[in-house]
């Protein structure tokens, strides 16, 4: 044997064990672009932009004038409704677009891009509201909405809720005003029931719940002495870029697995890895495994679908724990969305899943914006004493703001009350119960419309292609249904909508289905399928000219 080949054997020997790793870990990733940040971010840089004329807009899924006709005067009478009864509204928000560049991103992605600037130039949606109470929102036109925005996940028991905690919060801490760095009395009632519900050691105060999560990370690496973390697949973290490491992150992915959830090869990862500091999971996710957050912008065709089950999922994150405890990987819970929705002692109860760390937000600051790490002491501690230099540093001017603290207090008391813990007892059998309620009537009225949910927490899906479901949201609107700017793909009801509230949004969403079928807007070709309407859309993505120009 030559030395040459001997040396080249001997290299070969040497990789096979990193070989080995990288097989297993492209395996525990999930097939799609969703599971692989590093290529969806190369795919949408070539990915061209273009947009339909108003011809091609009514028309684009091979619809005969006929019904392009039908569909244009439906979307003009739409948009005149929109715009003469939320006028002031539009207006206000129309000027502050210029300025707020929020509302230049969430007005260009409410809608698959080729629909867009039609869209924004008619179907437009204000952004501003003067008052909210019960279930409802009432924009600067004096119009009433049905909430089914949830805040984003704070709105968990209902708008005169929080207004009382922020209300009786500040009042608490009146006398402090904003005097920060030293902490107000009502701090420790909140640290004593934080580890009551989290059944943790410790706690610390940040100022949002992405920041939370930030700390949690930084506090694993620390006391592991690993760098990598995991995250699953569709799972969002907030917006730091270690856990958001895909299109919408300008840095490509550094020290973050991304994988498949409930899936065995994941767990064959976690097992034979020596680099993990920590796991995060989001309970929400189980509503969508291995997708992003279902907004209508990527509502293209009627393939968007989703489910949960309990039990399954409730498997998955035992068979987890028991994983992270074998390997010392540090198990965090991202409460952040969910937490206090499904249970009070949120997902770690819901569940019967104990985490090492957990973060909350959102809803716990009573209205006010607030982040925060439970933990065991182990790992929450930020220093060694053994090594004086050797820090992990965090700090934050707002942390435990006294106002925000105060809320927070009055929140706390509240969730004990006799009302709240008889909305958390019955809370699962209700809204699962109203999911299949509203599955029945669109069954029975032969509306393409179905619901999916996670207790109060739904997600909206299509059974018919079609590339105009989008344009439900609108319909939405003018039957005085409020959604965030991500659509239909998620609703957040709050818990305090009583029975016949939901019976209302019901009878709206039955007449805005009845209304988008009257249009049209429903209506395809026998022959059309999802698959179909994807590579139609490749075409007209390569070759916009001949596509577009044979409609």
């Amino acid at each position: 044997m030559s030395v040459q080949l001997a040396l080249s054997l001997g290299a070969l020997a040497l990789s096979l064990p990193f070989i080995k790793r990288r097989l297993e870990l492209s395996r525990a990733k999930h097939p799609s672009l969703t599971g692989h940040s590093r290529m969806a971010k190369r795919v949408v840089s070539f990915l061209p932009g273009y947009e339909f004329t108003e011809a091609q807009f009514f028309s684009c899924d091979g619809a005969p004038e006929s019904v392009a006709s039908n569909r244009r005067a439906a979307f003009y009478q739409l948009a005149n409704l929109l715009q003469t009864r939320h006028s002031k509204s539009i207006e206000l928000t129309t000027e502050a677009r210029e300025i707020i560049s929020d509302l230049q991103f969430t007005g260009a992605y409410r809608v698959p891009f080729q629909f867009s600037p039609l869209v924004r130039q008619h179907l437009k949606v204000g952004a501003f509201i003067q008052s909210a109470d019960g279930v409802f929102v009432t924009d600067q036109d004096g119009q009433k909405f049905y909430d089914l925005t949830g805040s984003y996940g704070v709105n968990v028991f209902g708008a005169d809720f929080y207004k009382a905690c922020m209300k009786e919060g500040s009042e608490r801490v009146q006398q402090v005003g904003a005097t920060l760095g030293a902490y107000h009395p009502c701090v420790a009632y909140n640290i004593q029931r934080l580890k009551e519900i989290s059944g943790l050691d410790q706690v610390s105060f940040h100022m949002s719940g992405t920041e939370a999560v930030m700390q949690a990370v930084r506090l694993a690496r620390y006391h592991t002495g690993r760098k990598n973390l995991v995250r699953f697949c569709g799972a969002y973290h907030g917006w730091w870029e270690d856990v958001q490491p895909g299109p919408g992150n300008p840095m490509p992915p550094r020290e973050t697995y991304t994988l498949r959830d409930m899936h065995a090869n994941s767990l064959k990862v976690l097992r034979t890895r020596k680099d993990i500091a920590c796991v995060l999971i989001n309970p929400l996710q189980a509503l969508h495994l291995n997708q992003g957050a279902p907004g209508d912008s990527s509502l293209v065709d009627s393939s968007r679908k989703a489910s949960y089950d309990r039990a399954a999922y409730t498997a998955w994150l035992k068979e987890l724990r028991e994983v992270c405890t074998e390997r010392n990987i540090v198990l965090i819970f991202d409460e952040v969305f969910l937490g206090f929705r499904l249970a009070k002692g949120g997902a770690q109860a819901y569940f019967d899943v104990k985490a090492d760390m957990v973060t909350y937000g959102k809803t716990l600051g009573g209205g006010y914006p607030v982040g925060v790490v439970c933990g065991r002491a182990d790992l929450m501690k930020r220093f060694r004493s053994e090594r004086p230099a050797d820090i992990c540093f965090a700090r934050g001017t707002f942390n435990a703001h006294p106002h925000v603290m105060g809320a927070m207090s009055v929140f706390l008391e509240k969730i004990e009350s006799t009302e709240i813990s008889e909305i958390y007892a019955n809370v699962e059998q209700q809204w699962n119960s109203r999911r299949e309620k509203f599955n029945q009537v669109m069954r029975e009225k032969d509306l393409p419309l179905r619901a999916a949910n996670m207790s109060s927490v739904w997600s909206l899906y299509y059974t018919e292609p079609s590339r105009y479901n989008w344009m439900l949201q609108y319909y939405l609107r003018a039957e005085g249904l409020a959604l965030s700017w991500v659509g239909t793909g998620r609703l957040i009801f709050s818990l305090n909508y009583s029975d016949a509230e939901f019976n209302a949004v019901l009878d709206k969403f039955v007449q805005a289905c009845e209304k988008m079928k009257a249009a049209q807007w429903f209506w395809a070709p026998p022959q059309l399928t999802n698959k179909l309407i994807r590579r139609r859309i490749l075409k007209e993505m390569f070759f916009p000219k001949k596509t577009l120009e044979a409609s």
